[in-house]
């Protein structure tokens, strides 16, 4: 386990990709950004119809010290990178014919070591999960220029060593502490963007919880048990946001980020220390998991993240060898196959991952 620790900061990943994809609007169309800790930067690709990245002219963008989490505005004007060395938030531009990235000129103070971002569904508040100081920042989001204010209350306490975010449509967040053990549970309010943690919260999970999704209807959770090595699988109440155990799953070694298809079927773990990815089927009513035939699938060397793309037909890994790999899933058996033209290789080992529309 040393080597997960030694490279922590370029373990928590924030690969975005974002499909900006709107064609009533001049906004460019499919792109993604990948952030990259040891070299300071954001890159930016564009997408092709078979999953294919190629290199935003301009590409990488000079961002501030260790851009770990990524995140898009739903407007998809404005990129935000968690900067886990700095600890701050940049605030870049997104152009809307190229999808080249620009840096606002201030950066926003956060806790000690930001390392993770989220949104609530309508982009009012920015979420920061601070890694070294135990607590969640939180902004309201000017949609206008994209700045960030800190809400009243702000920073919020969370357990040891906050990780990795979920939030769900009806108003819930959730955050995986891994030094702790378990999972905070909070709801979001909609008029100040304030924290309430929920009754019960927060809720036991297995050893070194480094990753945390839930399906697109907000009905179940999972959680990647890094020394475990197994996935925590809970129902989601849709009123009070309490969580509720369904079973505890296998997957391979040392499960660092897991994913959920935006059809709600299909979840992918990636095992950093056994260099592949399980993959299992959701059942729709219970949440319970299922391992694919042929699962776990190889997948590059050390995986540090394991991201959906928003078109919901393709799933990105990325490496400690400074690569990207890219799988098209096939809709009726969620199996992930190797695209055309993959892996692809980056400037420095890419750090994390978010999909929108």
């Amino acid at each position: 386990m040393d080597f997960i620790k030694k490279y922590f900061p370029l373990l928590v990943a924030i690969l975005a990709v974002v499909a900006l994809s709107d064609c009533a609007s001049n906004h460019v169309g499919h792109v993604g950004y990948i952030s990259l800790a040891g070299a300071n930067e954001v890159a930016g690709y564009k997408i092709d119809s078979s999953g294919r990245l190629s290199a935003i002219h301009g590409s990488p963008f000079s961002g501030g010290s260790s851009p770990e989490g990524i995140y898009v505005h739903p407007s998809k004007e404005f990129l935000y990178a968690a900067n886990e060395g700095g600890g701050d938030v940049s605030l870049f531009m997104i152009d809307s014919k190229s999808g080249a990235l620009s840096e606002s000129s201030s950066r926003v103070a956060a806790g000690t070591n930001p390392v993770a971002l989220t949104m609530d569904s309508n982009g009012k508040f920015l979420f920061v999960a601070n890694s070294g100081s135990d607590d969640i920042s939180v902004y309201s989001i000017n949609t206008t220029s994209g700045a960030l204010t800190p809400v009243t209350g702000s920073p919020f306490p969370t357990g040891a060593k906050p990780l990795a975010f979920a939030t769900t449509s009806n108003g819930f967040l959730y955050v995986a502490n891994s030094n702790a053990g378990s999972v905070s549970a909070y709801s979001i309010s909609s008029s100040s963007g304030q924290l309430t943690q929920i009754s019960g919260s927060p809720y036991p999970v297995g050893t070194d919880p480094y990753s945390v999704a839930s399906d697109p209807g907000g009905h179940f959770l999972y959680v990647a048990n890094l020394v475990s090595g197994s996935i925590s699988a809970f129902t989601i109440d849709t009123s009070s946001g309490a969580l509720t155990s369904i079973a505890t799953y296998t997957a391979g070694t040392n499960p660092i980020s897991v994913a959920v298809d935006t059809s709600g079927k299909y979840l992918y773990v990636a095992n950093s220390g056994s260099s592949n990815v399980s993959a299992f089927s959701i059942d729709s009513s219970t949440g319970a998991l299922t391992q694919l035939s042929g699962s776990p699938f190889s997948a590059g060397s050390t995986p540090v993240f394991a991201v959906i793309d928003a078109s919901g037909g393709l799933l990105y890994i990325g490496d400690q060898s400074s690569k990207v790999y890219g799988f098209s899933i096939n809709a009726s058996t969620g199996a992930p196959s190797g695209t055309s033209g993959s892996p692809y290789s980056v400037s420095s080992t890419p750090s994390s991952m978010f999909t929108m529309q």
